[in-house]
């Protein structure tokens, strides 16, 4: 019994260290999982801010562009639509050249409008009255607009037109039963596009594409002339998925290794601005936040395990001692056995649980024979020998958890025995004094007398009963001349031998 309640105090105490630690990773999960849905929110914080920014950027590029587009559009819808006109034909060529190009838009960006007529041939030159003779019939735009009536504005791929890197922008002439009269073309230089993006302060690896429709790259920003004219089309890794109209997306782009927040643009133009921005500036301030607080979470975490851990240890040392202490009060500083108060303790939670289970309950009082004429002769010290040579000839017969050997006090010792009747109670008493009998040699002769007491308790009894059936049996012992165990026959109140 005593074994089983100190193994329920460490279990208890165990329970309580598992329950600390326990606690303790709950919260530092806790705080974790708080502290990473905090970080994640402030990176999609900043990824938005950042979408925001590049979306306001290529917006405004996107309407400059569009505009500058629009309003040379409209030039040479005017020149197309005047050299249909009959009178045209008989004017003189200053004052056709004032009809075509008075509202023609002007810009030191802008190539001079010229136009050609079926064959390819230059005809009217919005820079000279007397056009060098030139054909552009091999050229892209115009087998374009002769093959595809209704093109509209057709913008070429980039090319060196007229000794300037530029852009070609035309348009269809047709007469009025739609039969292919001639080209309209004029040019935007790259310079126009190198002052736009010069005008804003871009960050290192950032970029600014302009592209066609088809996906044909106009212009970029850091300029790379071997890019200028790739069509994206033709790179199977880059689809039009990846970047949708007015989209975003965050990755590798179809140029370069680099990880971009990439943002497009479409108006209804017929180019469309991307703009990208590398992920690592995107990130930059997030990383430094989340560096901060992970710093400072981890050294909350270091700082919660090192306390649990030496909570943890002060329990367990709260235990041992509890349990020594609970050891040094219910033991006999002389035998190591059970003292009295300990003994009184656990008969009284056996002679109850015996009544529940209606199981025997047995008692051996044992005394050591003629002990107090063996301490007159060979003194204090010696007694307290035979006290402990009796105590471990007690201990080693008595071997179940459940037992409960204990010194009464003097030279008088109990042993409890939870469920042994009379019987088996009188062999393990048999075992005891046989033991001491042979333990004891030369001029030290000590032997035990032991009073056996077994009952089922009953309604209305009290352990006091089994202790004075015992005491009884003792006594009829050392009447009937020592050395020897007696067991008492409660029902009769006589003693058998």
């Amino acid at each position: 019994m005593p074994h089983e309640r100190r193994q329920q105090a460490r279990r208890r105490w165990r329970l309580s260290t598992k329950l600390l630690i326990a606690s303790s990773v709950a919260t530092v999960i806790g705080f974790s999982t708080v502290c990473t849905s905090v970080l994640l929110d402030m990176r999609r914080g900043e990824e938005e801010l950042a979408r925001q920014t590049l979306e306001n950027l290529a917006a405004g590029i996107d309407a400059d562009i569009s505009r500058n587009i629009e309003l040379f559009d409209l030039s040479l819808r005017a020149v197309a639509g005047a050299m249909v006109m009959p009178e045209i034909k008989q004017v003189s060529r200053e004052v056709r050249h004032l009809i075509l190009f008075d509202h023609a838009a002007t810009a030191k960006h802008f190539g001079a409008i010229q136009v050609f007529d079926s064959t390819g041939q230059l005809v009217v030159d919005a820079s000279t009255l007397d056009p060098r003779p030139e054909n552009r019939s091999d050229e892209e735009y115009f087998r374009i607009h002769r093959d595809q009536p209704y093109t509209g504005l057709y913008i070429s791929k980039p090319m060196l037109h007229r000794s300037a890197y530029a852009i070609v922008l035309s348009r269809r002439i047709s007469a009025e039963d739609g039969s292919f009269l001639g080209v309209v073309a004029g040019s935007i230089r790259f310079s126009y596009f190198h002052e736009l993006f010069g005008r804003l302060t871009l960050a290192p690896d950032e970029t600014i594409t302009v592209l066609r429709r088809d996906r044909t790259i106009i212009m970029r920003t850091p300029f790379d002339l071997d890019i200028i004219g790739t069509n994206l089309a033709e790179r199977r890794n880059w689809t039009p998925n990846n970047l949708k109209e007015n989209g975003s997306y965050s990755g590798v782009g179809p140029i370069d290794q680099t990880p971009r927040l990439y943002v497009r643009r479409s108006g209804n133009g017929p180019l469309f601005t991307v703009v990208g921005k590398p992920l690592d500036g995107v990130l930059s301030l997030w990383r430094k936040e989340a560096t901060r607080i992970g710093a400072i979470m981890a050294a909350l975490v270091l700082f919660v395990l090192a306390t649990t851990l030496f909570l943890a240890r002060e329990i367990g040392r709260r235990a041992e001692a509890e349990e020594k202490l609970e050891e040094l009060a219910t033991t006999d500083a002389l035998t190591g056995l059970r003292n009295r108060r300990k003994f009184d303790a656990e008969i009284d939670v056996e002679w109850r649980r015996a009544g529940r289970h209606a199981a025997p309950l047995a008692l051996l009082i044992i005394d050591a024979d003629h002990f107090k004429a063996f301490n007159d002769t060979y003194g204090h010290q010696a007694g307290d020998q035979v006290l402990v040579g009796i105590a471990i000839c007690i201990s080693d017969s008595v071997r179940r958890a459940g037992d409960c050997a204990a010194r009464l006090g003097g030279e008088e010792f109990a042993v409890l025995l939870p469920g042994h009747t009379a019987v088996e109670a009188f062999a393990v008493a048999e075992m005891i004094r046989r033991k001491v009998e042979q333990w004891c040699d030369g001029e030290t002769i000590t032997t035990v007398s032991i009073g056996v007491a077994s009952l089922t308790p009953l309604a209305g009894q009290n352990w006091t009963d089994l202790v004075e059936a015992a005491d009884r049996a003792l006594y009829a012992a050392k009447a009937n001349g020592r050395n020897q165990s007696v067991v008492a026959r409660l029902q009769a109140l006589s003693l058998v031998a």
